[in-house]
């Protein structure tokens, strides 16, 4: 069943599924695609406007992590293994959060929320994840920090282009 979703742009859009508009290319996520291969699709949620955070999102519509197929499952790891290598050599980013659910509205994707000096007064567990996402989206949302984050997506672009397993 369709629902509108309000993208940060501001655009509201009617989906079934915002990750299927996503990664088939009836939407086009602000900032571009990071990285897209026939099994799974980079983008950052600018929602969330954290230089260097990045979801990787199956193409497939599933739910878990148990239903990756063999393939996917070495695109997967080999995928975040080059996401977090560059998320490190090209923005300096040291630590890195990884959050997946399988309770979602959205179909398989695992984020990765690197983890900064500001953050630090949120805590440090999974418990301060949430807080920290809408600091960001509430308070950080600047032309400065818009540009920073902008210039991150375009860094890590250029480091996984040509990446293929």
């Amino acid at each position: 069943m369709p629902r509108q979703i309000t993208l940060a742009d501001g655009r509201t859009v009617e989906v079934e599924c915002l990750s299927c508009a996503l990664t088939s290319g009836l939407l086009a996520p602000t900032g571009g695609v990071i990285y897209e291969s026939e099994r799974f699709h980079v983008h950052q949620d600018v929602a969330y406007p954290i230089r260097g955070l990045v979801i990787i999102a199956s193409k497939r519509h599933f739910y878990s992590m148990d239903e990756l197929t063999g393939e996917e499952q070495l695109e997967f790891i080999s995928l975040i293994h080059k996401v977090r290598s560059e998320q490190r050599t090209r923005l300096g980013i040291e630590k890195v959060y990884y959050f997946y659910n399988e309770d979602t509205t959205h179909h398989f994707h695992l984020w990765m929320v690197p983890r900064y000096d500001w953050m630090k007064p949120f805590g440090h567990s999974v418990e301060s994840l949430r807080p920290v996402l809408l600091h960001a989206r509430h308070h950080m949302n600047d032309e400065e920090n818009k540009r920073a984050v902008l210039a991150g997506i375009d860094e890590l672009r250029e480091g996984l282009d040509g990446f293929s397993l």
